[in-house]
């Protein structure tokens, strides 16, 4: 997280905390007038469009009360979704128990990318669960790392699942 990033967070955060909402990612992207402040937001019954909607208004008029960025830039508010990116280390203890699919910089166990079930996170590695076994995975080797959705079939009406 580079320094604006940081600020927008300090600044951010709290401001959403107030409200019963938790800042979970926040990327700055571009540089002068393109700027693009991508926000991630959750809460303990989940986001829906009208609580998006009204957190988006109140994080965009402390933005520009503050003059946090002096160029133009676009707001960009969700939820971190279904198959969301794992970018924090408080994303990963998030999703423990949950499947995962990592990419790493170099090759683990003679391979790149890892999928499996989240088992640990501790503070140098974690470790998922993969059907031949425990793959530990160091952080530091982590390039990009997400959650995993599996869509089941809904059963055809008049037949029972089984």
């Amino acid at each position: 997280m580079d320094d604006l990033e940081a600020r927008l967070w300090d600044m951010i955060g709290p401001y959403l905390a107030a409200e019963g909402i938790e800042l979970d990612d926040l990327e700055v992207r571009g540089v002068g007038g393109a700027r693009l402040v991508r926000i991630a937001l959750d809460a303990a019954g989940g986001m829906d469009v009208e609580a998006l909607a009204r957190a988006s208004q109140g994080v965009s008029r402390l933005l520009d009360q503050a003059d946090a960025l002096p160029e133009a830039y676009t707001l960009e508010v969700g939820s971190p979704g279904l198959e969301r990116e794992l970018r924090r280390r408080a994303h990963f203890g998030k999703a423990l128990g949950r499947e995962v699919v990592v990419t790493t910089r170099e090759a683990v166990a003679g391979s790149r990318t890892h999928r499996g079930l989240l088992d640990e996170v501790g503070d140098e590695a974690m470790t998922l669960r993969q059907s031949d076994g425990a793959q530990r995975i160091p952080f530091g080797q982590v390039v990009q790392a997400r959650t995993v959705f599996r869509w089941e079939k809904a059963p055809k009406p008049g037949h029972k699942r089984g």
